[in-house]
């Protein structure tokens, strides 16, 4: 459990959370979107949206996450839900109403690269279960399966405004495993954090990372050695779905000798064709589009060589992501549909990173349809993730591109939340999303704004002004409210 979190829990249970959150609240029913073999979870999602009351949030600025700026605009959550948002609206008479005159809201944000709970702090080996580098190829394995949920990274990201985020394995490997897509919510188990609905993502890596892990073991050792790889884990893949995969009709089969004459004779009832295997499970639903393709990728040249092997075996790539060279293939990353998750400045730090410039992000944005993400890949930046877009805006503004607030939003609210799938939920303050919202005390793209308040579902999870709303994992006890301060 998460402290000093307990006195809003108490009251949650004494009034029965699980009886009080509505079919309202809830994101649609994962049942009512059928799902392939490959993404059935023996790991179901247990989260359930905290009982709240509507609120009322009053004239402030509001940045919608969809290209607009309300000024003097309110904002009512009721149920879980953003139920509108605009100028003089009226409110139940039981809502909460809060000032938020001199304020700004925006929908919460979203980081798309974490490994938060993966990577735990204090960052000790004990917690070092991001990579599993055992082999090049470990698509079997679920970055969930390690998330820690006492990581003090997720409270101190909550603080920053954070909502909702993707925790990816690391990038040791060709292909490392699913990712999991998180609310952050204090909570005892990984599922009770687990985003409904939300589709897994598959993280894989090419370039220097994978060619340097297994150079001296069994491979491989050269960038051509990693696109083989890809191909023939994707061969596999592509025979599995085959014989696994969607309904189709399947040619006769050959009679054997010791088999009679009747077409109909099989070896058993259960005849499927092959045991599971949890690797081409997952690269199966890659390639039935159920699970969402993440390419850590710094050079144009390999995200082009990237899209290709795409291409080749019918997959859709989601997102690249640090892509310090994105801004070279813009025009096709737009318009083949796919988003740039990317450091605001972050360069230099091995050979692949050599070519970043500072307006990497805002050449990314700027073609039509261009998807420009800001993420964090760390415990630090996560924390500030509005000020790494700020970052973007300045450096942009020097070189005569002026971008506004409200488009620069989307780049850490709507645009991760296409590129994880979970649009419809969250992302904007669209009515009958999730009411996931931040009031900051001022511009969010001003070094002096703090997070104020920060909902999700409708719930005030975080305070800046109540320390009862200021959760703190039990591994911090002891330590004060100072987290990240030397004992």
């Amino acid at each position: 459990m998460f402290r000093p979190f307990a006195a809003m829990l108490g009251a949650t249970l004494l009034t029965g959370m699980a009886q009080a959150t509505t079919a309202a609240q809830a994101p649609a029913a994962d049942a009512a979107t059928p799902r392939s073999r490959f993404t059935e979870d023996p790991y179901p999602s247990t989260y359930r949206p905290l009982a709240s009351p509507p609120v009322l949030i009053g004239g402030a600025t509001v940045l919608t996450g969809s290209g607009e700026r309300l000024d003097g605009a309110d904002v009512l959550m009721r149920d879980g839900r953003i139920v509108a948002v605009g100028p003089n609206l009226d409110a139940p008479v039981d809502a909460i109403r809060v000032d938020g005159r001199g304020k700004w809201v925006t929908p919460g944000l979203i980081d798309v690269h974490s490994h938060l709970g993966v990577y735990s702090s204090p960052g000790v080996s004990a917690h070092s279960d991001g990579n599993e580098a055992t082999a090049p190829v470990t698509a079997n394995v679920w970055a969930e399966h390690s998330v820690w949920p006492q990581d003090p990274g997720f409270a101190a990201a909550l603080a920053g405004g954070i909502t909702s985020l993707q925790i990816l394995p690391g990038s040791a490997n060709l292909i490392g495993g699913r990712g999991v897509t998180l609310k952050n919510v204090p909570a005892t188990t990984y599922q009770a954090m687990k985003f409904p609905g939300a589709p897994w993502g598959l993280k894989m890596a090419c370039g220097e990372n994978p060619k340097r892990v297994y150079g001296q073991k069994s491979g491989p050792s050269t960038r051509m050695g990693n696109i083989a790889g890809y191909r023939a884990a994707f061969i596999d893949a592509s025979e599995y779905l085959k014989k696994n995969g969607k309904p189709h009709k399947a040619p006769p089969k050959k009679r054997r000798w010791w088999q009679s004459a009747d077409a109909s004779s099989a070896d058993s009832d259960a005849d499927t064709g092959g045991k599971r295997d949890l690797k081409l499970d997952t690269l199966a639903g890659a390639l039935d589009g159920d699970i969402q393709v993440h390419i850590h990728c710094y050079r144009a040249d390999e995200m082009a060589t990237m899209l290709d092997l795409a291409k080749e075996f019918g997959f859709k790539v989601a997102a690249f992501h640090h892509g310090v060279e994105a801004y070279k293939l813009a025009d096709r990353l737009a318009s083949e549909g796919v988003c740039g998750a990317l450091w605001a400045d972050w360069w230099g730090f091995k050979m692949e990173a050599f070519d970043g410039i500072q307006e990497n992000i805002a050449l990314v944005d700027r073609p039509a349809n261009g998807c420009a993400i800001v993420h964090s890949d760390s415990a630090e930046g996560i924390q500030r993730l509005n000020q790494e877009a700020a970052k973007v805006m300045a450096q942009a503004g020097r070189s005569g591109i002026v971008i506004t607030p409200e488009r620069a939003i989307r780049w850490i609210t709507a645009n991760p939340a296409k590129s994880m799938g979970v649009l419809e939920h969250t992302g904007t303050l669209a009515p009958g999303k999730m009411a996931d919202v931040v009031l900051w005390s001022g511009n969010p793209f001003s070094v002096y704004a703090h997070a104020e308040q920060v909902y999700v579902d409708g719930a005030r999870v975080y305070d800046r002004n109540d320390a009862s709303r200021q959760p703190m994992s039990d591994f911090m006890l002891g330590h004060g409210r100072a987290q990240g301060e030397v004992r």
